[in-house]
């Protein structure tokens, strides 16, 4: 099951408490006072972990607590400090405080940490309130409570390339042949039912990730089908790659498809319609798709858009759409780069 959503509740340990004592020893005389700290509470911390793609260990568990530090003993002895808790998470979840909605941390980077509890401060015993008109303090302090958060996480995929379209435009059958991405595919709509993430690699050395989204319909923005809860995953990806079903037997359907996906990203998204997109002819294998292009042509051309052809049935058109990917988000990088 995939799931991208969760609300969960973090409590770091309390501090134990400092210990009012005072020594007793045979033979010792005003021992003094001997009470020791407490411990200090357990953090919560949040850690990538890269084999994790989904929140699902975190929906049915909702509270998530640290160990208390213990309290100090006599003889100066300080008690043990409570254990921290490791909340592991799928890389590219963002961390926001849900009752402010401020983001706190965006974790990307596999084994990143964050501490998003503090446990509590430890209290002091009260061998150290002792002072030279003090002798026999009997003042001892009390551990501090740890910190408490109410979380909202959202994971937002972290992929190079996003493959969009509406359904049936060949997007799973793409992912499947070019990466280890191994989707359901099969002849009706809706087939894709969550993201899928594949790496694909085009030789030693060159390689990138590319994120299948469920396919989307018009009005997708405000709630039909299912590609609207899964826009937000290609919003940190460099490129767009915007498959078209070029087998229609209705030409003029083909562009108008292509207008409408295009009226859903913007109406989700002005910066993700802004990205850079390569359209996709699938399905070439098919006659009726070889002579659509044909009728298209010149419209495509009006239109100043970087097409490409292909089937992913028989591998015609990929490798070259492959590289040219490639020489889009090595361009991106260059760009990144040259604004520091």
């Amino acid at each position: 099951m995939f799931i991208d959503q969760v609300s969960i509740s973090v409590k770091a340990g309390d501090g134990g408490d400092g210990c009012c004592s005072f020594r007793r020893e045979k033979h010792i005389a005003l021992g003094g006072p001997d009470g020791g700290d407490g411990g200090k509470g357990g953090d919560i911390i949040l850690e990538v972990d890269p084999n994790l793609t989904t929140l699902i260990d975190l929906r049915y568990k909702k509270l998530y607590q640290a160990e208390n530090g213990k309290s100090g003993k006599g003889n100066q002895m300080t008690g043990r400090s409570g254990k921290s808790l490791t909340v592991r998470l799928p890389p590219g979840t963002l961390v926001k405080n849900e009752e402010t909605g401020e983001l706190l941390v965006d974790l990307k980077e596999a084994g990143q940490q964050f501490v998003v509890s503090i446990g509590g401060h430890y209290g002091q015993g009260n061998a150290r309130f002792k002072t030279s008109t003090n002798r026999a303090p009997r003042k001892f302090g009390k551990g501090k409570p740890g910190e408490v958060h109410q979380l909202f996480l959202e994971l937002k995929l972290l992929a190079d390339v996003g493959i969009i379209g509406f359904p049936n435009a060949g997007k799973s059958t793409l992912i499947s042949r070019i990466s280890n991405a191994r989707p359901k595919v099969a002849g009706y709509p809706f087939t894709t039912l969550v993201p899928n993430l594949g790496i694909v690699r085009l030789e030693e050395g060159e390689s990138f990730v590319a994120a299948d989204i469920p396919g989307l319909i018009e009005g997708a923005h405000i709630g039909k089908g299912l590609g609207h809860q899964f826009l937000r995953h290609i919003e940190r990806t460099k490129l767009l790659l915007h498959l078209v079903d070029f087998s229609d037997v209705e030409f003029e359907n083909i562009l108008d498809r292509y207008q409408k996906l295009q009226i859903e990203l913007k109406a989700f998204s002005e910066s993700l319609f802004k990205k850079p997109q390569i359209m996709v002819a699938t399905k070439m294998d098919d006659p009726q798709s070889i002579e659509n292009l044909g009728k298209l042509t010149e419209s495509l051309n009006q239109m100043n858009l970087l097409v490409f052809s292909i089937s992913s049935v028989t591998g015609e058109g990929v490798e070259k759409l492959l590289w040219k990917i490639k020489e889009c988000l090595a361009a991106d990088k260059i760009d990144d780069e040259a604004e520091f």
